[in-house]
């Protein structure tokens, strides 16, 4: 349970641990919590259980999800599975390496070499299958009912970070939705469709794009506001967005807070000064965000009623990833696997990028902004446990 299917235990010359080993070992409490969940996974499915017997369907679960919003009856997390694939956009994961340790070895448009956290946490929870891109042509018909994803990769929490990469902004998968929710009253009725919605836990992720992708780099953000001022506007668009989904029928909803955005490294290498260590100032920017965040978040749950709303900290897990590698079995964090591993992602991360690491799993970043499928492993754990209130 602790080593991934074909996996290498690797041997070192040094006092670094066995891959595997290590894994196993500074994993063994969350691999345990999710061996738990699974077990009340069983108590926590049977109204789903119910109604989709009801509904005569295959599948016990529901959800759809998006770079800033996801819906299901227990838990997931957010991430684009391939929606970019359909748009106009140089932000695209659909051509190797991509997906190249992923099944069957092909690129989906996932931005990694193999599984996201929220492969593996639909995994942990009994999934068996992956809900398709809602803009793909596979979310159809009774396809809907498994999930449809709405994520869109360069989009986040300020509207005009999706319109510079041309991609899915916040409010657009907002309307995405509300037309999913419509092909949903269609297939299974307005009454069924409404429990669905209601009994749905929704995940929030986003935020990491508007900050790295826009705002460190726009002067016309930046000359202009403070990052407190900026974090300010993205908790503006943050609670309009939460207020909409509970409007919608959203009463279970968790945020995962921005991840230690100085520690990437494409960010290392463009702000970091020639130096490989993470930059201070915009790790601490993205602490001053989480702390608003977790505020914001406590006076939502307060005013609306009935709202279930977890901040689920994605910041610590992945810090310690970078800080502490050989703890966790990888021997790279500095450098991504893909290319020269400073900067390289999207387009840039391709076939032909010279450089390329031939084992992804000694990585924690498969491209310059990108976590590798072995630290998404390890990430999806720690996210299980902070979502567990959700679904409990």
């Amino acid at each position: 349970m602790f080593l991934r299917e074909n996996q290498k235990i690797h041997k070192t010359k040094d006092e670094r641990c066995n891959t595997a080993y290590c894994r196993s070992y500074a994993h063994m409490k969350r691999v345990d919590l999710a061996t738990l969940i699974k077990a009340d996974l069983i108590k926590v499915s049977y109204k789903t259980f119910q109604l989709t017997t009801e509904l005569q369907q295959d599948t016990p679960l529901n959800f759809l999800e998006t770079n800033a919003i996801s819906f299901k009856q227990n838990i997931h997390f957010v991430v684009d599975v391939g929606n970019n694939n359909n748009l106009e956009t140089i932000v695209k994961a659909n051509f190797q390496p991509y997906g190249r340790d992923f099944i069957k070895h092909k690129p989906t448009g996932r931005f990694c070499n193999g599984k996201l956290a929220s492969d593996y946490t639909a995994e942990n929870l009994g999934f068996t299958s992956y809900p398709p891109a809602y803009l793909s042509k596979q979310a159809r018909g009774k396809n809907l009912l498994i999930g449809a994803n709405f994520a869109s990769g360069s989009s986040g929490y300020y509207d005009s970070t999706a319109e510079i990469y041309n991609t899915i902004s916040l409010s657009k998968q907002v309307e995405l939705y509300k037309d999913y929710q419509k092909k949903l009253v269609t297939l299974v009725g307005k009454s069924n469709a409404s429990s669905i919605v209601n009994g749905s836990v929704h995940f929030v992720s986003a935020g990491s794009s508007d900050f790295v992708q826009n705002y460190y780099i726009n002067p016309l953000l930046y000359e202009k506001y403070s990052t407190d001022q900026f974090s300010d506007i993205l908790l503006q668009s943050y609670t309009k967005f939460v207020q909409e989904l509970y409007t919608l029928g959203a009463r279970k909803i968790g945020v995962t807070t921005l991840p230690p955005l100085g520690c990437v490294p494409a960010v290392i290498t463009i702000f970091g000064e020639d130096s490989n260590e993470c930059v201070e100032k915009i790790n601490k920017a993205a602490v001053s965000f989480n702390n608003k965040l977790n505020s914001t978040s406590q006076k939502l749950q307060a005013k609306l009623s009935g709202l279930n709303l977890a901040v689920l900290d994605i910041y610590q897990p992945l810090l310690d990833l970078v800080t502490n590698p050989t703890n966790y079995g990888f021997f790279e964090a500095r450098k991504a696997c893909c290319g020269t591993g400073l900067l390289e992602t999207s387009i840039l991360c391709n076939a032909k990028s010279p450089g390329t690491c031939k084992n992804a799993t000694e990585y924690v970043f498969w491209d310059g902004f990108h976590p590798s499928e072995a630290a998404n492993k390890i990430l999806s754990d720690d996210l299980l446990a902070a979502g567990i209130s959700l679904i409990s």
